[in-house]
């Protein structure tokens, strides 16, 4: 048998005992017909096209009543990612995180057989594991897309998914699984004392993050490039966003105030982050050194008390996880409730949806459909309270 490599083809060959064109994937010999006919080479175009298609599965060419959840698991994560990318906060990681206890369950199960009895036990694992409600609903619904995907590639039967689809979610209260409160706007107040506890970058991120309404994501990948200043109001193009997997378009609205914060970071290569690790690193060793007592001619010189090799680095980027734990921080430090970023852009949706209606805010967070931004804008209940003392 020929040792095929990751990246070649297999080859048509003839197989001399039978005189047959013959084909080898995966391991296993796919007869073609009479070696060197016109039908033969038809032949091993379509099982190569196949197998190319399938993004040159290790299970291609199993019976679909053979399958495993472990092969279709292995191809689905590789698919993924792919689609997805590997960001810290990508669909991609999460859909390693509940493909594990799947394939640890049902690994060697025929995925044809995979029913609503299993769904259901694995749902259970779920909860047993402490996650919410909420959270356990959606990775359910990331189980059955993975049967979906598999189903829409010819790897099971149609039916699998569409029976997994029945399943309903859990219910708030009718289910041993845990409840969360829902996410809040955070107040001016907090985020008031919190800015005066955070590094000058960070809290400028911040500041622009609630005047613009953006996620935390996109404040982390502002770059000079991504800005056309050609009008009275900005407008930014992220390079990468949470829905453009979809097609969509998303456009942010710079406003006056969140210009006079970006302004100072756009004087640098456009191709260079806006805020940067390095540069509040770097603010915090110039006012560590201007606050310095002991003179210089004494104790250690600027630069000298360094460590040679860091574990970590100041880098050239915030990630979403490091601009959180930087505001927690400034939180605990300023002695009030810890809040994560993501809070900025349910009040600023809150206080558009307030003072310029749903449709607004669902232009401004950049929502396909106005129930998403619902989930984001508190309703007014100063309105509700009004309507009462008229009518009630």
């Amino acid at each position: 048998m020929p040792r095929i490599s990751g990246h070649s083809v297999p080859k048509y060959r003839k197989h001399r005992a039978s005189g047959q064109a013959v084909v080898t994937i995966n391991g296993r010999d796919c007869y073609l017909g009479p070696h060197g006919t016109k039908a033969s080479r038809i032949e091993y175009d379509r099982l190569i096209t196949e197998w190319l298609a399938s993004g040159r599965s290790s299970s291609y060419g199993t019976p679909e009543a053979v399958v495993t959840v472990v092969e279709l698991a292995a191809d689905y994560v590789k698919f993924a990612e792919q689609q997805y990318g590997t960001a810290f906060n990508s669909e991609w990681r999460r859909v390693k995180f509940i493909i594990r206890p799947l394939v640890d369950l049902y690994g060697r199960t025929a995925a044809a057989e995979f029913g609503v009895l299993q769904l259901k036990a694995l749902r259970e694992k779920f909860i047993a594991t402490g996650r919410s409600r909420g959270q356990i609903n959606k990775d359910v619904g990331r189980i059955v897309r993975f049967f979906r995907w598999s189903a829409a590639e010819g790897r099971i039967p149609a039916s699998v998914p569409q029976t997994l689809a029945i399943v309903p979610g859990l219910r708030k209260g009718k289910s041993e699984a845990r409840e969360t409160s829902p996410v809040l706007p955070v107040d001016d107040a907090t985020v008031d004392a919190t800015l005066a506890a955070l590094p000058e970058v960070v809290a400028d991120m911040v500041r622009f993050q609630r005047a613009t309404g953006c996620r935390p994501a996109e404040v982390c990948g502002l770059r000079p490039c991504d800005v056309d200043r050609s009008g009275e109001v900005w407008l930014y193009c992220p390079a990468a966003h949470k829905t453009a997997h979809h097609g969509k378009e998303r456009t942010i609205f710079i406003g006056p105030k969140a210009q006079g914060v970006l302004l100072k970071y756009l004087a640098r290569d456009p191709e260079a982050f806006c805020f940067r690790p390095c540069d509040s690193e770097a603010k915090r060793l110039a006012a560590q050194h201007a606050a310095r007592k002991t003179p210089l001619s004494c104790g250690n010189r600027p630069g000298a008390n360094k460590v040679r090799k860091p574990k970590k680095r100041a880098g050239d980027r915030y990630d979403t996880q490091s601009y959180g734990a930087a505001v927690r921080r400034g939180a605990v430090k300023a002695g009030v409730e810890r809040w994560s970023p993501n809070r900025l852009r349910h009040a600023a949706a809150t206080e558009i949806r307030r003072q310029f209606g749903l449709e607004a805010a669902q232009i401004v967070l950049g929502h396909a459909k106005a129930d998403v931004t619902q989930v984001y804008a508190e309703r007014d209940l100063a309105k509700g309270l009004e309507v009462a003392r008229r009518i009630g």
